[in-house]
């Protein structure tokens, strides 16, 4: 059996950024007296939501791309998905000079698709009840002679999404905890790397929807598991299991993964929409939304809080601020990967 390839490293990340630099936004990070007042912390929220094309997909899809070979960047790039990971790849494989061909579900909501294709990726349709969109992205890839570049697992992906954990030590200084969303594990392994190397006394947590506690599970197992495609409104963490790659970062540093209802997610996004005026989408909220619950003793801690990403449906978004939310408007289906 082979051995695996050793995991990224502070190295890698730190490489990362220095090809970001001028091509991602460094986001800020914000404060709120209402949330410290609420929480009994300092909190820190690290604005991936302001990020270009709207969350921090843009990191690693970046990264992974530009350190392909020019003869790779020349032949174009393929990837799945059905939300964010499908525009970050269209801009950066357009930043970069390289042709994009994302996998999409034909039920993706319009908006995304058209984002995808005004970014410059040509998208091929497929029927997510039928098909495998890996199995096509895979067939795409050695017919066209493109690279696939995966949502979350995979190396330079994760040093890429690690550098917003790593702006934010930069900026907030030292913390006491750092809450992170999880999908299929990419932005939180890339921010347990930066937690390692620039703050290692600092208590990192996995958030993850109720509904969907894959992440959990296997923490608690050791071993990966697999669950049914949940239903909530964080369809950027509607993943089924966690990455190859990205589990073994995770079991070995994070303090704990812990989950928030659907509920806990709109009281957030009703918070930063009302206190803090920026849009934050359902899967963004879910740290926050942890810390909000005020379940985990954090008075008198400095905390820091990943928002992962601002791209919502606005007419979906009305719904849930004015009314709140259940599973039941949750989408059929979702990204695996819109947010790890």
């Amino acid at each position: 059996m082979p051995f695996a390839a050793p995991p990224p490293t502070i190295d890698d990340v730190r490489a990362a950024a220095r090809r970001l630099h001028g091509h991602a936004h460094r986001t800020p990070v914000l404060r709120s007296a209402t949330a410290d007042a609420r929480t009994g912390a300092s909190i820190f929220f690290k604005c991936e939501n302001l990020q270009r094309m709207g969350a921090f997909k843009f990191r690693g899809a970046y990264n992974a791309i530009a350190k392909l070979a020019p003869a790779q960047r020349g032949a174009g790039v393929v990837a799945f998905s059905s939300g964010n990971h499908a525009q970050a790849v269209a801009l950066a494989a357009r930043e970069l000079g390289s042709k994009a061909v994302v996998v999409m579900p034909d039920d993706a909501p319009a908006a995304k698709l058209a984002a995808t294709r005004e970014y410059g990726a040509e998208i091929v349709t497929y029927d997510r009840s039928s098909e495998s969109r890996e199995a096509i992205a895979q067939r795409l890839a050695g017919e066209r002679g493109l690279t696939l570049v995966p949502p979350f697992d995979h190396d330079d992906v994760i040093a890429g999404q690690a550098t917003a954990a790593l702006e934010l030590f930069e900026d907030a200084g030292a913390l006491d905890a750092l809450f992170v969303p999880l999908g299929g594990g990419g932005l939180l392994a890339g921010s347990l790397l930066a937690a390692e190397a620039l703050a290692p006394d600092c208590a990192v947590f996995g958030v993850e929807p109720e509904a969907g506690d894959d992440g959990r599970q296997s923490l608690r197992r050791g071993e990966i598991v697999t669950i049914g495609l949940p239903r909530t409104i964080a369809d950027g963490a509607m993943t089924a299991q966690l990455g190859i790659r990205t589990f073994p970062i995770i079991r070995r540093r994070v303090r704990d993964v812990v989950t928030v209802d659907d509920a806990r997610l709109v009281q957030a996004m009703r918070f930063f929409a009302e206190r803090m005026k920026i849009v934050v989408e359902p899967t963004g909220c879910l740290g926050a939304a942890a810390v909000f619950a005020g379940t985990l003793g954090l008075h008198g801690k400095r905390v820091g809080v990943i928002l992962s990403g601002g791209n919502v449906d606005l007419e979906r978004y009305g719904r849930w601020i004015g009314r709140g939310a259940s599973s039941n408007e949750a989408p059929a289906g979702g990204d695996a990967a819109a947010t790890d």
